[in-house]
């Protein structure tokens, strides 16, 4: 009889807010090949992945949500058991989509959809239907604390099964650094870990030549790299993260978003996103998103801005 453990089963556990995507996600993860299972009730986590280790399952993804609320106080609990046994290794990555109440509610209003906490029979849907929001934001605070958090307010579903796709490249890394550019106008992500304001800083946006590109575009990069303002703010932060970041890993983090943020998100913040992702890329698991730039298709016209 052999000794040898068996191989550790990958699980990825997709939870979060109603209306935020989690179906869009587990269907990013059936195309890496993941075994998905929606709505798992949580008192039967554990038996589950006794079953699929059984058969030899390796990659096992589970959306569990405020479908499950009388349930969901003890998950982080059961969770913790799952990890801790010897004989069945478990890699657990936990992914919490989230949304701003205005963008839910908007969402539930175009499908029509009833939220899970819902009454049925109100006098004001909307008040009911953000009071039931509000509330699953409550039962599901402990799980987004221990979680990776992605904001989907404002990326369009294609980009979400980009970045589930992404992480799950590099969901082995002990800690993984997300750079993000985006436009203050159009409001701060809400998975942000830090947030850096460089509208301060020499705007592109103000010269014919540069301003439809971005700060992807050479001609772009060339202009900001000679701003010596530019740079020492690219210094300073990456100065801040080095400081930060391995007092971060010891406290078990596995996840950091540096958010950079201009007024239009198109120029300055997707430079110096671009430029820390690379400076940091040898050392640590990098990954690069751009919210205004690809949230656009390229064929579409992009909203007008005043100044990126």
């Amino acid at each position: 009889m052999s000794d040898t453990l068996p191989r550790p089963i990958e699980l990825v556990l997709i939870t979060g807010m109603s209306g935020s995507g989690k179906s869009v996600a587990l269907t990013a993860l059936e195309d890496l090949g993941f075994y998905c299972v929606d709505n798992l009730p949580p008192e039967l986590l554990e038996s589950f992945i006794a079953l699929e280790q059984s058969h030899q399952a390796h990659r096992v993804a589970i959306a569990m949500d405020v479908r499950s609320a009388a349930s969901l106080p003890g998950l982080p609990r059961r969770l913790e058991r799952l990890q801790a046994q010897a004989d069945r290794p478990v890699h657990l990555t936990t992914v919490f989509l989230d949304a701003t109440t205005d963008t839910l509610v908007r969402r539930f209003s175009e499908t029509r959809r009833l939220h899970p906490l819902s009454l049925k029979q109100a006098n004001d849907q909307h008040r009911a239907l953000t009071d039931a929001i509000e509330h699953e934001r409550e039962l599901l605070a402990e799980l987004r604390e221990q979680a990776l958090v992605l904001d989907t307010s404002l990326i369009r579903p294609a980009q979400l099964r980009s970045h589930i796709k992404e992480l799950l490249g590099t969901v082995q890394a002990p800690l993984t650094l997300v750079f993000e550019s985006f436009a203050f106008k159009r409001g701060i992500p809400m998975d942000a870990d830090f947030v850096f304001d460089v509208r301060m800083l020499p705007n592109p946006h103000y010269e014919p030549e540069l301003k439809p590109l971005t700060g992807r575009d050479a001609p772009v990069a060339a202009y900001l790299a000679a701003q010596p303002e530019v740079d020492q703010m690219r210094q300073q932060i990456d100065d801040f993260l080095r400081h930060w970041l391995p007092q971060m890993l010891r406290d078990h983090r596995s996840y950091v978003t540096v958010a950079i943020g201009c007024t239009g998100g198109q120029h300055r913040s997707v430079y110096l996103a671009e430029q820390l992702a690379q400076a940091f890329a040898t050392e640590w698991a990098t990954q690069v998103r751009h919210r205004e730039v690809d949230g656009w298709p390229a064929s579409a016209a992009r909203p007008a801005t005043s100044g990126s």
